[in-house]
């Protein structure tokens, strides 16, 4: 916490009144009672649009977690759930979302972007500050800005103190009854050499290992408490086993791989800082100094430890002969490219496995299954893009999933996909290049581990059904479980855009005590493509300058322009000897669809945007 007085207020200009919160879906961690923003006047409102597939809001979640403390008298943080995928926008699934990443704060479930529409949201993550009088006074987009949003507060803090207009006490925050389950949204599972089952109980901070019926808990790994000690995790995902007999697991929101001994108990730290990356830190170098981002699932292959690094959407390794980490694939830019390796694109990679030649992806934000060759090529098995999904089996060039976590290799060379917010298990065959289903009615099945079979029978697949808070077994193979196909596109507006010439204005002002770094020449990065390719005739590419002209190409009448910025801003004040400096970073999927008289301007906010600079 900043403990310096904060700056003297600045008069803002063009005071916009905050719009009323609505959502059909209702209040989460309120008791029962509906909020108006009334109800909060007098206090510091922090809208976050979040929705729950995406790894950035998970760390903007995180981000609020020390500032929801710090000011809990004075400010009261509003999560509003904004709905990408259909299985979002269910009720149930939100709340179970609430629990599983231990979300502190009200909860507005806005299944139908209703209150997303009023404030002109347009990314996921986004956050609105709301003064104490009811009027907006920030909107940043992205994460990485807490310590903007904390100098704010404290200037509000003083501002509406003196003019008693702050009103200070308890929140309305009203934490859920517990439940007693033995695993609580449990992640992963590996099966161990004994017979018996290793499952990371995400919620609950631990490793539990389960008897080989899945069911009996042996011991529990860990103290249960979020942490980075000797005896913590936080949510903790993926699992592998290492040709040393120790378990590798991706400790996600601890930003490690750590590594756990069955045989004496240990847990040691062997990648990560404990820090999140950030564009600028290293991405190769001694493992335990360089910082790591939201690592969701492990596996070992070529001879290294292969680690899905959700939180910038790359694959990278971990050589424990040398003790180092790299990153391998993936340019952190969000989106489906196939090609080498160092120039494809994911999108929250968050599940691998093994299999001789590749390593199969489950690539959740694309709804894709991908797998990387010996030559580190990247291929795309199943899926389209950002904002196509379902569920439909057949030729996988039209087959749908819908954000899976998970991908398990199956003996005849073909891949199970736990398709995760369609809750069933699906099936992909290289040889014939088909999709099926074979089980439905899973609940959030997140991973699968494959048991028997050595010659004894049809094997079984053991499932991490999530929201159910356990293993399911089933056998293989089964009779494919025929379903009504059903396509969707994300709930998010396409914007209308004219034919031709499209101004692209990405605004970024430096928080309130903070300008632009330009030490070391521009300080600001600009990159833009588009799905199809083709949408584009012109200004795709990286720039400097935070705008640009567009101009869209004839014949093509919809796609999504995927723009990714980035500013470094620095604490402006002489006498900082070592002034901070912050990375303000946000990608952005714009669906757009091109009629006459639609908009010639796009105009998608960085940070720091006061009421009037959209206009």
């Amino acid at each position: 916490m900043n403990d310096a007085a904060p700056a003297p207020h600045t008069p803002r200009r063009a005071r916009v009144r905050a719009p009323e919160l609505i959502g059909k879906g209702g209040w989460l961690n309120t008791g029962g009672k509906d909020y108006t923003l009334a109800d909060l006047r007098g206090r510091i409102v922090i809208l976050d649009f979040w929705t729950f597939c995406c790894v950035n809001c998970l760390h903007v979640l995180d981000e609020l977690r020390k500032l929801e403390e710090r000011h809990r008298d004075t400010v009261v943080i509003i999560g509003v759930h904004s709905p990408k995928f259909v299985h979002e926008a269910e009720h149930q699934a939100v709340v179970d979302a609430v629990e599983r990443y231990e979300v502190e704060h009200p909860v507005l479930d806005d299944p139908e972007l209703a209150t997303w529409k009023q404030y002109a949201v347009r990314a996921w993550p986004t956050l609105v500050v709301i003064d104490p009088e009811g009027y907006v006074v920030a909107q940043h987009a992205g994460e990485g800005h807490a310590h903007a949003i904390e100098t704010l507060v404290a200037e509000l803090e003083a501002e509406h103190e003196a003019k008693g207009t702050l009103r200070r006490g308890d929140g309305p925050y009203v934490p859920p009854e517990p439940v007693a389950t033995d695993l609580r949204f449990p992640g992963k599972a590996l099966r161990l050499p004994g017979g018996t089952f290793l499952v990371s109980d995400t919620t609950r901070h631990q490793l539990v290992e389960l008897a080989a019926d899945g069911e009996t808990v042996l011991r529990r790994v860990g103290s249960g408490e979020r942490g980075f000690g000797a005896d913590a995790f936080s949510e903790p995902q993926g699992l592998a086993l290492l040709p040393d007999g120790k378990v590798a697991v991706a400790d996600t929101v601890n930003h490690a791989i750590r590594t756990f001994d069955p045989e004496t108990g240990e847990i040691a730290t062997v990648a990560g800082t404990g820090k999140q990356w950030w564009q600028g830190s290293a991405t190769s170098g001694p493992a335990l100094d360089v910082d790591l981002s939201s690592p969701w699932d492990v596996a070992w292959w070529q001879d290294r430890l292969w680690i899905a690094m959700a939180g910038v959407h790359q694959l990278w390794t971990y050589d424990p002969a040398t003790g180092t980490v790299e990153a391998a694939a993936g340019t952190t830019n969000e989106g489906l490219v196939d090609g080498p390796a160092a120039e494809a694109w994911f999108a929250q990679p968050s599940g691998l496995a093994a299999a001789g030649d590749r390593l199969w992806i489950a690539d959740s934000e694309t709804s894709a299954v991908r797998w990387l060759d010996t030559d580190l090529v990247v291929h795309t098995a199943v899926g389209t893009g950002l904002f196509d999904f379902g569920h439909r089996d057949g030729a996988a060039s039209q087959a749908l999933l819908q954000h899976p976590l998970g991908v398990t290799a199956l003996p005849d060379g073909s891949v199970a996909v736990s398709d995760t917010y369609n809750h069933a298990l699906r099936r992909y065959d290289p040889a014939t290049g088909e999709v099926s289903t074979l089980a439905t009615d899973l609940r959030e099945p997140s991973d699968a581990v494959l048991v028997g079979g050595e010659g004894s029978g049809d094997p079984e697949i053991v499932v991490v059904e999530s929201a159910r808070h356990r293993l399911t077994r089933l056998r293989l193979p089964e009779e494919a479980v025929r379903v009504e196909s059903v396509a969707h596109r994300t709930q998010r507006a396409a914007t209308e855009v004219g034919p031709g010439k499209l101004r692209l204005d990405v605004i970024f002002q430096a928080p309130a005590g903070q300008k632009l770094d330009l030490r070391y020449g521009p300080s600001t990065r600009l990159l833009v493509s588009s799905t199809p390719p083709e949408l584009l005739a012109s200004g795709d590419g990286a720039d400097t300058d935070l705008s640009r002209d567009l101009v869209l190409a004839d014949g093509v009448t919809e796609g999504v322009l995927h723009v990714s910025a980035m500013a470094a801003s620095c604490d402006d004040d002489p006498a900082i000897e070592y002034p901070a400096c912050h990375v303000h970073q946000q990608d952005w999927g714009v669906p757009v669809r091109v009629v006459e008289g639609g908009t010639e301007r796009l105009a998608l906010v960085l940070a720091g945007m006061d009421e009037a600079a959209a206009e």
